[in-house]
């Protein structure tokens, strides 16, 4: 019998798909996009533009959707928003980034949603990544997280038409309404 090998972020380089990621050393196909995730993302990405600006609301920030982060040698997997601080990243990257985000947000597709709730939370937590939001839409429900004594605290839960302020953006008020696609 012969050992499995584990893929690298160079056989992932080197994949001639685009919608893959390099997830517990296997290199997965990405779901297809639907509109309500789609729209939430971009929503989510325009509500939060004000944060970009140098000098913003918590002192800027660089925002990536569908952004690739390396955060060891078999996990590079690619979430649909991810934000960085400014001061700690001054200048973004050119090519992959290893740097782990100060928060990820992932729009949860039905069918994928284990990735999204069992291994990111685990692989974020082991990185020291701040914040991480979950986001479906079908649902019309966000939960925040923040790593708190080492492990994840929810901070905030939006439904329906709730609106409320999360960290680390509690400088503007989000109506979770505002980032769906109206059913």
């Amino acid at each position: 019998m012969e050992a499995l090998k584990l893929k690298t972020l160079d056989d992932l380089l080197l994949s001639p798909e685009e919608r893959v990621e390099l997830i517990g050393g296997e290199i997965v196909r990405r779901p297809m996009t639907r509109f309500a995730h789609a729209y939430t993302q971009s929503q989510t990405s325009r509500e939060l533009a004000a944060f970009s600006r140098r000098g913003g609301p918590g002192g800027g920030w660089w925002f990536a959707t569908e952004v690739s982060v390396a955060y060891e040698a078999h996990e590079c997997p690619s979430h649909d928003l991810a934000g960085w601080r400014r001061e700690r990243l001054p200048q973004p990257p050119a090519g992959v980034i290893d740097l782990p985000p100060d928060w990820v947000c992932e729009i949860v597709s039905p069918g994928h949603e284990r990735k999204d709730t069992r291994y990111l939370p685990q692989l974020l937590k082991r990185h020291g990544v701040p914040f991480y939001w979950l986001i479906w839409p079908e649902d019309r429900a966000l939960v925040a997280h923040a790593l708190d004594g080492g492990d994840w605290r929810v901070i905030a839960t939006l439904k329906d038409q709730g609106r409320g302020r999360i960290p680390p953006f509690d400088a503007i008020e989000l109506d979770l309404a505002d980032l769906l696609a109206d059913g």
